[in-house]
């Protein structure tokens, strides 16, 4: 092989590879920022004896995720999860544009993936920098049923402007 094409292929491997690391890997919404979640089935989360002599609590899932208080001198409290339909982790925005390419990477030379039209309300996962669009190099991480990059500059936030990726 010619110095040429090795190049061309390290060069694929690597944008696909920095693709891989930025688009995430199993489109689930239950990802928990802040550690512990109850199993997967629903039922009770884990407990724990803490050896300097509390025990830590059950997580309590109905459909949701518990996370198990905290032993210290005590006994832990129960966190429950719940049914509610609204995750408190995602944001929502409006698209501004009348049609919206939502791409597999924050930049408008990747794959589209879907579009989006203006007037719909999208969840919005995370924020993160990317190519700029009519000077805005916000780009928020969409999970409408398969996840996708779209350009902040034709979404508006609804609530609280999202968290960084």
């Amino acid at each position: 092989m010619s110095l040429r094409t090795r190049l061309s292929i390290a060069t694929a491997a690597g944008l696909l590879a920095a693709a891989a690391a930025v688009t995430p890997a199993a489109a689930q919404d239950d990802w928990d920022p802040s550690g512990g979640n109850g199993n997967g089935n629903g039922g009770n989360g884990n407990s724990h004896h803490d050896p300097s002599g509390g025990n830590g609590g059950n997580g309590s899932g109905g459909n949701g995720n518990g996370s198990g208080g905290n032993g210290g001198n005590g006994n832990g409290g129960n966190g429950s999860g719940g049914n509610g339909h609204h995750d408190q982790r995602l944001y929502e925005g409006v698209v501004t544009a009348d049609t919206l390419a939502l791409r597999s990477a924050p930049n408008r030379g990747s794959q589209i993936i879907r579009f989006a039209h203006r007037g719909d309300v999208v969840k919005i996962f995370c924020k993160t920098g990317g190519e700029t669009v009519q000077g805005n190099p916000l780009w928020y991480l969409l999970t409408d049923g398969t996840w996708a990059w779209g350009a902040a500059r034709y979404i508006d936030n609804i609530g609280p402007a999202p968290r960084w990726c």
